[in-house]
């Protein structure tokens, strides 16, 4: 065997693990093209665990009675796990939306989000962000209709999360959901964070 006959295999593996390519890098380093829910939530994740304070729920069921309880510890990471649904920046979303600034009977500062394709699979049917004019990528009040529809299950929630310098103050989710040959159940989550 010759000399040096080693190099060349170890050159061309080399040369396969040069520079990145700009389309494969991380989704952490591209910029996001809708509002940055994911973003947002982390941030406010972080800051609720570091804080750790108290909420006040109130929830209705199926009779319609609303039940308040009032929880000390909350693991946020579960808590707002489906707030991550409204997330639109999905590389398969890309164009799947088109954006309006101030839609007709919204606020001043509200980007609406909506589906271009009614039949698209997207799950995330509207999306509307009111951000205060100089911090785009914080979110006073956030709110999203997600909707899953195939011929043995329909689920539609409604979320809505508001923030207060910041802060999470508040949120709620409206759902309903329908399995094939079961009953119909609407239910409703609100939460307040307490200081």
């Amino acid at each position: 065997m010759r000399k040096g006959s080693w190099l060349l295999p170890v050159a061309l593996l080399l040369a396969a693990c040069g520079s990145e390519d700009a389309s494969v890098r991380p989704a952490a380093n591209r910029k996001p093209n809708y509002f940055d829910v994911k973003g947002l939530l982390d941030t406010q994740i972080a800051e609720l665990n570091r804080r750790q304070p108290a909420v006040e729920k109130q929830v209705r069921l199926r009779n319609g009675k609303i039940e308040t309880t009032r929880v000390a510890k909350t693991d946020w990471n579960k808590e707002l796990q489906v707030f991550y649904q409204a997330d639109i920046n999905k590389p398969a979303l890309r164009g799947a939306y088109s954006e309006t600034d101030s839609a007709a009977g919204q606020p001043d500062g509200v980007k609406v989000y909506k589906l271009v394709a009614p039949d698209a699979k997207a799950p995330v049917v509207s999306l509307a962000v009111n951000t205060p004019g100089a911090v785009p990528s914080t979110a006073q009040e956030l709110t999203a209709i997600v909707r899953q529809d195939n011929a043995l299950f329909y689920s539609e929630k409604r979320l809505r999360l508001r923030t207060q310098s910041g802060a999470l103050k508040e949120y709620e989710v409206q759902g309903v959901q329908k399995l094939i040959m079961f009953d119909t159940v609407y239910y409703t989550v609100r939460t307040r964070v307490l200081d």
